[in-house]
């Protein structure tokens, strides 16, 4: 069953972040920092990265690094986006959110920690893959994560508020946005496995694609969702003036372009027949998930 496999991925992320968090020199900011990446999730972008490895027979030791690394620019660029600046959002996973907990100035540090804390784990000397794929890794997340990825996404997604955007513009946005970390998260997979320039490039798509499916899912999520499931606030895009493509197309169109969208990721998959199960089955749930 998908979910136990989800569990199951989502516990070996935490046990390795957990363990890399450990060595680390005690600092007030840990604390915070342990509080963002250990406090739940589904840790969806771990199980992209393990599916993504199954294509390609890797195991756990040679893509671990990479689950802790995204997970750290994911749990960075929630305590971001949820401070009063941004998004204003009090709860994440059922809890206060950081800056509620500590205070605004406090969770930012945290945030910044967490983002640098990522290449270290790239570039850790016990993670046993070259030196020049460790240098791609490392230019590839920085893409990912900034002005031209979530960084850039997140302002984008601000600026539309209360704008009408069109098709293109809103694509774009939720692809920087939510789009290009699974970029990497696929990205990194064919990195590691020492894949070809091509396969690579289409690795990058082919995640891309799931994540623009993610931000999707989850935007049905804030009309359809249970609130005590998400544990966080639903039903606030529209409040916010956000420019979703529900609020463009319509429900109904909006999903039907999900659909279509699921559809054109499996077909690129297909390739990898029996390997890609897991890797379908989680873009399944992500799709039809309700939580």
């Amino acid at each position: 069953m998908i979910k136990n496999k989800l569990i199951f991925n989502a516990k070996k992320t935490d046990d390795y972040l957990r363990s890399f968090l450990k060595k680390q020199k005690q600092t007030d900011l840990l604390n915070v920092m342990k509080y963002s990446t250990l406090s739940g999730g589904k840790k969806i972008r771990s199980s992209i990265i393990i599916n993504m490895g199954k294509l390609f027979n890797l195991n756990f030791t040679k893509i671990l690094n990479l689950c802790g690394a995204v997970e750290c620019i994911h749990s960075y660029s929630l305590i971001h986006d949820d401070l009063p600046c941004m998004d204003n959002d009090k709860i994440r996973r059922g809890k206060p959110s950081t800056h509620v907990k500590f205070g605004e100035s406090t969770a930012i540090l945290a945030g910044n920690s967490l983002l640098t804390l990522a290449f270290e784990m790239i570039t850790d000397k016990n993670y046993l893959i070259s030196d020049e794929s460790k240098i791609e890794l490392v230019k590839s997340l920085s893409l990912c994560a900034g002005h031209t990825g979530i960084a850039g996404g997140q302002h984008l997604d601000l600026s539309f508020e209360n704008k009408k955007k069109n098709l293109r513009q809103i694509i774009s946005m939720q692809k920087k946005k939510t789009g290009k970390l699974f970029n990497f998260c696929c990205y990194s997979v064919g990195v590691v496995a020492e894949r070809s320039k091509k396969e690579k490039k289409m690795l990058s798509l082919v995640g891309e694609d799931i994540g623009l499916l993610f931000q999707l899912a989850d935007d049905f999520l804030d009309i359809t969702g249970n609130k005590k499931l998400a544990g966080k606030p639903l039903k606030k895009d529209n409040k916010k003036g956000k420019s979703t493509l529900i609020n463009l197309l319509g429900y109904d169109k909006a999903y039907n372009y999900a659909n279509i969208l699921k559809k054109n990721i499996f077909t690129k998959l297909k390739k990898y027949g029996n390997k890609a199960e897991d890797l379908t089955s989680t873009i399944e749930f992500i799709l039809g998930r309700n939580f």
